[in-house]
């Protein structure tokens, strides 16, 4: 069954987020997975972050198994056509591995960025300033603004559409 999403818009770049998971400020989304391991979270990016880094092609990812991890911390990296990118944690708890689809098809974070181009998993809990689906558009919406007030132009996500 579909995970329900909530629709946002702002001029040209439009989404859906899927409406129980937890976002940060940072543009990860965060969802506890279903599959019956208890507490481990899986971590992806948002629509709007796949927008901004263009398609990927490639990721790595430094913790082993069970290492710790905590909010704010480098724990890989993407490259993509349009950049490179550190990839952060927004969990405090254990790794648990990175998504192995993605050294097949990388692209599949950008064409499902919430359901099978998920980034890593944690064991854990979600950082302590997330955001749920309204705050996180909320938030979204204030950048997007803003990045049209400064005239960023093609860098903006309404470009992307």
């Amino acid at each position: 069954m579909p995970v329900p999403t909530v629709r946002f818009k702002h001029a040209r770049f439009s989404a859906r987020f899927p409406e129980t998971y937890r976002y940060s400020r940072s543009h990860y989304w965060m969802c506890p997975v279903d599959d019956g391991r208890e507490g481990v979270w899986r971590v992806g990016f948002t629509k709007f972050a796949t927008r901004m880094l263009g398609e990927l092609v490639d990721c790595g990812w430094k913790p082993e198994p069970e290492g710790p991890v905590e909010p704010g911390q480098v724990i890989g990296w993407v490259e993509g056509f349009k950049a490179a990118s550190d990839v952060y944690c927004v969990m405090r708890g254990a790794f648990q591995s990175g998504n192995p689809a993605l050294k097949a098809d990388a692209c599949i974070v950008r064409s499902d960025p919430y359901e099978v181009g998920w980034l890593y998993e944690v064991r854990g809990v979600p950082e302590e300033d997330h955001l749920d689906v309204h705050g996180y558009i909320g938030h979204l919406s204030a950048i997007i603004q803003r990045m049209a007030e400064e005239g960023h132009g093609e860098e903006t996500p309404e470009e992307a559409e």
